[in-house]
């Protein structure tokens, strides 16, 4: 009886208000302990150059590990959030993190900063980022980009104020001191951990036939979860609990090509957080006008956050999100070109203002994107994927730039390199739907009523297709030739 009370308790979607804001708050704060923090790493490079004596390559690997292993670790953080909590994780990570940061400040090496402040800072950082953001997903369905717009913004937010108040923090008590106070301040991500309830959605124990009939499911994954590969399991028709493993999303075109963008735009916007203070510095940026850009750009990070989450909530962008995903990201390498030829504060800041809005945008849209590709009750584990994908982009790109800023003299090579990586992500995810709508303009037989037959076989409780699309006429025969084989059986 408590099972079936339980049971009929679950909301059909998500509830996108009550308790849900405080879940946006949340992962507010949760953003402002792990990405703001990571970015106002970049403010302590000069110290560790100078204090060890390395080059910038050497020195730009301390960044790199914290954004691996912090993308790197993003699956064990939805694993834990799916299958111990949400809260638990969060809690854990925000311990990991201040450990690492706490004894960062003891480093007597460029190695001893490898481990803790990149591989252990960046593992509690992973076990709060995603499942913070994919909860939000979960409360939230109609008002989705607003929620994410608000939530991400805490990266934009959290720059603004801890940039100036880092370098403050160096100077009044060296950068040992620095890291200790930061130690201390992300120990806040447990009392963000507090805060995640859990919610439990019908959504998350339907099956594919079942999701198909949801006004709350996007089009999009409607039709990837009729889309899959050739001879690939489809749908377990008949058990009435859930039916899809964790990472069958995988096997999703639409995701497969979103994962190899993500993996271009990650490389393109790494570089700029590392070197954007050090390149003002060598144009003769005086510490405390270097660390305004970074802080110029925390604050704009937050008017892309929010503007752009409230637009393409908007009726006549909800259904373009995709499109405006990649619009920003393609501003953001196209701003990178042109930043070899800014070389005084004055031309620096309209470059921080344009780069800090469109890095609003994307990011907030991120998740968005996400959900609209697998659905929500994959959401969890989709953004770890895609979380993950970044790792090797962040690992690799900030020491590429600082070999080429070695072997140069100068930024220009780095900064283009940035800029085009980030342009061939968007124009990637540009071909590809254009070919998507290509596809459907010229193959109606294959989304409309066609007389291509459609050869499907079962193998206990889950059906396969040789044409990899199963309509709803489909189900029903299935079901109604389970039911005639069940009554034969009964005769006998």
């Amino acid at each position: 009886m408590a099972m079936a009370s339980a049971r009929r308790a679950r909301p059909a979607g998500p509830p996108d208000g009550g308790w849900g804001w405080m879940i946006v708050a949340g992962c507010f704060l949760v953003t402002i302990c792990t990405r703001a923090v990571t970015r106002c790493i970049s403010i302590f490079f000069v110290e560790f150059q100078a204090y060890f004596g390395q080059d910038y390559a050497r020195t730009a690997w301390i960044h790199s590990i914290v954004d691996c292993a912090t993308m790197l670790c993003a699956p064990l953080g939805s694993l834990i959030s799916n299958h111990v909590s949400c809260q638990v994780g969060i809690m854990l990570g925000g311990l990991l993190a201040s450990t690492g940061l706490i004894l960062s400040s003891f480093a007597t090496s460029l190695e001893h900063l490898y481990l803790s402040l990149g591989v252990l800072t960046g593992l509690g950082f992973a076990l709060c980022y995603s499942p913070a953001i994919a909860m939000v997903g979960k409360y939230f369905n109609k008002r989705k980009a607003l929620a994410y717009g608000i939530a991400m913004s805490g990266s934009g937010i959290g720059t603004f104020i801890l940039a100036p108040v880092v370098q403050l923090l160096i100077e009044q008590f060296s950068w040992r001191g620095a890291l200790l106070i930061l130690g201390g301040f992300v120990l806040n991500l447990c009392v963000c951990g507090a805060l995640m309830r859990p919610i439990s959605l019908k959504e998350d124990c339907k099956t594919a036939p079942e999701l198909l009939e949801q006004n709350y499911v996007p089009e999009t994954e409607k039709q990837d979860l009729k889309r899959m590969s050739v001879c690939s399991p489809l749908i377990k028709l008949w058990p009435h609990e859930c039916s899809w493993k964790e990472y069958d999303f995988l096997l999703m075109p639409g995701f497969m090509v979103l994962a190899v963008s993500i993996l271009f735009m990650a490389y393109g916007c790494s570089p700029l957080f590392v070197y954007l203070v050090p390149y003002a510095l060598s144009v003769g940026v005086s510490h405390h006008q270097a660390a305004f850009l970074m802080s110029i750009l925390g604050v704009i990070d937050i008017i892309g956050n929010i503007t752009f989450g409230w637009l393409t909530d908007r009726r006549c962008l909800k259904k373009h999100r995709y499109f405006c995903y990649l619009f920003a990201v393609g501003m953001d390498g196209l701003s990178c070109l042109f930043l070899p030829v800014l070389q005084s504060f004055p031309l620096l800041v309209p470059f921080s203002f344009t780069f800090g809005y469109f890095d609003g945008a994307y990011v907030t849209l991120i998740p968005v994107v996400t959900a609209d590709v697998v659905g929500t009750a994959l959401l969890s584990s989709a953004l770890g994927v895609v979380y993950f994908l970044h790792a090797i982009p962040y690992l690799v790109s900030p020491p590429v730039a600082g070999w080429l800023v070695d072997t140069t003299g100068s930024y220009t090579a780095s900064f283009l390199l940035s800029g085009f990586s980030m342009i061939f992500s968007s124009a990637l995810l540009c071909f590809a739907r254009l070919a998507k709508k290509i596809k459907r303009t010229h193959l109606p037989s294959l989304t409309g009523n066609t007389a291509l037959k459609q050869h499907i076989w079962t193998n206990g409780a889950i059906a396969y297709s040789v044409t990899a699309e199963l309509d709803q006429r489909d189900v029903e025969f299935l079901s109604v030739d389970k039911n005639s084989s069940s009554n034969s059986s009964s005769n006998r």
